[in-house]
């Protein structure tokens, strides 16, 4: 796969200093107002805007020759493209971001060694306590996992990324989402059909289970109303989440575990409808997370003059 990571993201939010001091305490490095991730580098931008959306998308390509296989399928659907010799960039009409394909390193993350768990028959920890609880520093993501956004016309936006920048769908749920990858992880965005192109979330990368859960108690510490959906575990995907909310509206994830496809011939796309596109286990999601509360206010927003 040429595509093999997402490299950046860049949030335009309408309070930048509030909305940057969140991404801070979740525990992605902070210079000025770019962030970084432990493996990923500076992943985050953070940037004024009359309201939320999602302005960039970086997606991370091998050579030159990634960037002519990019350009000639977006020419062949009739999107229009700037080409530099290190990269091209692209407006999905649906979703409004403009997506970046750049010629940049592979990841090169450290393992994360496996926690021994007792199970039924299984002692593989005794006469100690668990890591998990003795874990004192604070959660830092390994790197940007994937980015969940609305979209006015989900169709073309799948074909844009499917046909034109070259992600592969994992799984879909009919009529509203459709799971695409550009690297070995089930999903690195997500696009669903909604009334406005907006930014439903991010999702960050922890080490495991437990990373997750702290991380989380952590953030809602320091600010209970932060909290928006967890803990749970994916049915699509099979990760953990735990999700909240940052200042400016958008949601953010903690996620481990999700499915790995490293051989397309393996996995087998299926169709997903009810609970199960949400979740597998985990309390409900609430409704705001379903149809964020300010919904109404971005699609008035869009119609506006500039917007």
């Amino acid at each position: 796969m040429s595509l093999h990571r997402l490299t950046q993201i860049v949030m335009g939010v309408p309070n930048v200093e509030e909305t940057a001091a969140y991404y801070t305490d979740f525990g992605l490095a902070r210079t000025g107002h770019s962030f970084a991730t432990i493996d990923g580098g500076e992943q985050l931008r953070i940037v004024p805007s009359d309201h939320r959306r999602l302005l960039q998308l970086g997606v991370g390509a091998d050579d030159p020759d990634d960037l002519d296989r990019v350009a000639a399928a977006l020419t062949a659907l009739d999107v229009a493209f700037e080409r530099t010799p290190t990269g091209l960039r692209a407006v999905d009409p649906g979703t409004r971001v403009t997506v970046n394909v750049e010629i940049a390193a592979r990841y090169d993350q450290a393992p994360t060694p496996a926690p021994a768990y007792n199970t039924p028959g299984v002692d593989a920890r005794t006469d100690e306590r668990a890591p998990g609880i003795l874990r004192e520093h604070p959660v830092r993501p390994r790197k940007l996992g994937h980015v969940v956004l609305g979209s006015t016309d989900q169709a073309f936006s799948q074909t844009f990324f499917q046909q034109g920048i070259g992600f592969k769908v994992s799984d879909t749920v009919p009529g509203l989402a459709a799971f695409m990858r550009c690297s070995t992880d089930h999903h690195n965005v997500l696009v669903q059909q909604a009334p406005v192109a907006f930014l439903h979330h991010t999702s960050w990368q922890v080490d495991d289970v437990d990373e997750v859960g702290r991380g989380a108690t952590a953030m809602l510490e320091k600010d209970p109303a932060r909290h928006v959906w967890g803990l749970g575990r994916h049915h699509v995907g099979s990760n953990f989440f735990w999700y909240l909310r940052d200042p400016a509206g958008n949601f953010s994830e903690y996620y481990s575990d999700l499915d790995c496809i490293v051989d397309d011939a393996l996995w087998t796309p299926q169709v997903w409808e009810g609970a199960r596109g949400l979740y597998r286990w985990g309390p409900p999601p609430p409704p705001s997370f379903l149809a964020p509360e300010d919904l109404a206010g971005l699609m008035t927003g869009a119609h506006q003059p500039g917007a």
